[in-house]
């Protein structure tokens, strides 16, 4: 199968923006990243590091800073260190794993290419740009070190991958579904309006757009306790409340499987956990 690769570049008001995009048969996988006020909020892949260089080598960046360390997040960090000598900031837990080559699976590799290791720091609670400050918000769920942030003066949301779509219907593994829920509600106690995402992009409403992922994912929650409770196994619920296969599933080798919403729901009712 033929690898096909774009990018789309745009912006809105006082935010700028590249889209990657990767597809692969029947799986198409995009990311972005975006700058406003001097800040640039996540790299690209380095598989696009080609399309991606014109609009990080030519932007007016003072800082980089992290929603996580997923590939197709931080891929291209190494090219602006190396280029550019910009401060890298991300959660403190990865800041180690930043300097490491990572390892994932070669289906990741082919569509987001190996990251090459870079120096980061530790970005803490806040921060600040040229003309705002900005909080830095723990969003664990999606990746234990995911992070959300807020300009508190244009009321703007980077969200990451803790939106992404309403309708959540395959996770990666290590994702936690319970945990997800409650970033999102915890996020929803910060004021907002505008949400960009790491991968739906420009999003108006984005607190309704969350509002809607909370309910929803909450309605699942509550069906798959309700399955466990009645003695059906996971992959009873999982083959009752997702029937339909989708094409990562079998190109990630499961990695990305509507089972993982399941069994992160049971794993939380035999053990719960509170990140806040």
């Amino acid at each position: 199968m033929l690898l096909k690769k774009s990018i789309d570049f745009g912006s809105h008001q006082n935010v700028t923006y590249a889209n990657g995009m990767v597809k692969l048969g029947k799986v198409s996988l995009n990311v972005y990243c975006y700058m406003i006020d001097g800040v640039l909020i996540d790299t690209g892949s380095k598989s696009l590091s080609k399309y991606f260089e014109p609009f990080l080598l030519g932007a007016d960046i003072d800082q980089v800073v992290l929603t996580h360390i997923h590939e197709d997040h931080s891929g291209c960090a190494s090219i602006l260190q190396q280029t550019r000598d910009i401060p890298i900031f991300i959660h403190d837990m990865s800041v180690q794993d930043c300097e490491r080559n990572p390892d994932y699976p070669l289906y990741r590799k082919v569509f987001w290419g190996k990251r090459k290791p870079f120096k980061a720091k530790t970005i803490g609670s806040s921060f600040s740009s040229r003309t705002g400050d900005w909080d830095v918000i723990e969003t664990p769920g999606h990746a234990k070190d995911h992070l959300a942030f807020l300009n508190k003066e244009t009321g703007q949301l980077f969200s990451g991958d803790l939106y992404v779509q309403t309708k959540t219907k395959v996770v990666l593994r290590e994702e936690s579904i319970p945990t997800i829920i409650r970033s999102i509600e915890h996020l929803l106690t910060y004021e907002f309006d505008e949400m960009f995402c790491s991968h739906a992009g420009y999003i108006k409403d984005g607190r309704k757009s969350l509002e809607n992922k909370r309910d929803y994912l909450l309605h699942i929650q509550q069906q798959v306790i309700e399955h466990h409770q009645e003695g059906l196994s996971p992959q009873q619920i999982h083959d009752t409340i997702f029937p339909r296969k989708y094409p990562i599933t079998k190109l990630s080798s499961g990695e990305w499987h509507s089972i993982h919403i399941v069994t992160s729901i049971i794993d939380e009712i035999k053990q719960p956990i509170n990140f806040f």
